[in-house]
């Protein structure tokens, strides 16, 4: 597993990374990148439990995904199956398994109070944490995305999956973008990653 891990997880925490993953029915796969997800965790109909992160991530990312879905795996060891997948167990878990990693030695420090703002109560997905996802955005590899927030009002921008949108009025945490073919109202986060369209 250090093989699979070391090109993907800072230096300074590998071992400790290792020592989460130090189960013997746990298998961490690294993935080729998924729109929809950052990483998941299964079990497996043979009993067995495996974790996959997609391969793009940043390093930061990348470490908050796996810790992320290692802690699914705890807290269904824990407290069993009939737990809600992101509910107060899980809460629990990832804040737990997350904070000996909450250090200048890992983080840098303009991400630090961002991320202990998100763990006093994580989500589902540290992309719906506004400030946080744009912080970590950062760090990743140059792309010719843009973000919705930064797309000009009334403006066409186009999703990975083809769809067309124009972007219309900023809510309080979402903004209001129609779809061109459909004329359906869509909510985007601010920070979704969009091509814009030069018309």
């Amino acid at each position: 597993m250090k093989k699979t891990l070391q090109p993907f997880v800072n230096e300074c925490v590998l071992d400790q990374v290792l020592e989460l993953l130090n189960h013997e029915h746990l298998t961490v796969k690294v993935k080729s990148e998924r729109k929809t997800r950052h990483g998941d965790y299964r079990r497996l109909t043979n009993g067995a439990h495996e974790i996959t992160v997609n391969s793009n991530l940043n390093s930061y990312r990348f470490l908050i995904t796996l810790i992320h879905e290692v802690a699914h795996f705890e807290a269904y060891n824990s407290f069993g199956r009939s737990i809600k997948p992101h509910g107060k167990e899980w809460k629990y878990t990832f804040q737990r398994l997350m904070l000996p990693f909450l250090n200048p030695e890992v983080f840098p420090n303009e991400l630090l109070p961002l991320l202990a703002k998100h763990f006093k109560n994580p989500k589902a997905s540290s992309d719906t944490d506004t400030a946080l996802s744009l912080a970590l955005k950062q760090y990743d590899a140059p792309n010719d995305k843009t973000f919705v927030f930064e797309v000009p009002k009334g403006a066409t921008f186009k999703l990975y999956n083809g769809k067309i949108f124009k972007k219309g009025t900023t809510r309080t945490k979402r903004i209001e973008c129609v779809e061109i073919s459909s004329g359906k109202l869509y909510l985007f986060n601010p920070n979704a990653e969009v091509e814009l369209l030069k018309l």
